[in-house]
């Protein structure tokens, strides 16, 4: 079974351009959506469905920083471990008490200025880290460390949701 970059006829990589990512899953769209199999016989209809399915999962994968880089360590026999590998430099540990401060004061006084500079601080943390990824997998190839800014993006992510989370009740 391929794997999703060959599906997409790319190298796999965390670097990737979008553009080419984005030309392929639509070229593959239109030939196996659904809708093309409307009037096929019931085996090539659920034939068309599972490949969507998996195209889909695929173009989500890829697309996403995060998991793009969680798919390549998988690739690579390495388990990120989201749920059991909670370990972390000090450093970062400090970090995250930071921001959940700094959220939860801004959910308290419901300063939309205040989580825009947050999510604004916090984007940048993350395209940093992205940067350093695409170095770590496709450069040095040193999966331990890359598993590690993994994990701590995926904590970044969880952050800019909660944000995103805030602004709602904000609205509300």
């Amino acid at each position: 079974m391929q794997n999703h970059f060959e599906l997409f006829g790319l190298e796999p990589g965390y670097a990737l351009e979008p553009e080419r990512l984005e030309q392929a899953y639509r070229d593959i769209q239109a030939r196996i959506h659904p809708d093309r199999f409307a009037h096929a016989g019931e085996a090539e209809r659920r034939a068309s469905m599972q490949w969507t399915t998996r195209v889909n999962e695929a173009y989500r994968t890829l697309k996403s920083p995060l998991e793009r880089a969680r798919y390549l360590l998988e690739l690579n026999g390495v388990d990120v471990a989201f749920e059991t590998n909670t370990a972390m430099p000090p450093q970062f540990l400090g970090r995250q008490i930071e921001l959940r401060e700094a959220l939860e004061l801004a959910q308290a006084e419901k300063d939309a200025g205040a989580l825009d500079r947050l999510r604004a601080g916090l984007r940048g943390e993350k395209k940093e880290l992205e940067c350093a990824l695409g170095d770590v997998l496709d450069v040095k190839r040193d999966h331990a460390t890359a598993a590690q800014l993994v994990r701590e993006l995926k904590f970044l992510d969880r952050v800019d949701a909660e944000i995103d989370a805030a602004f709602e009740t904000m609205e509300e």
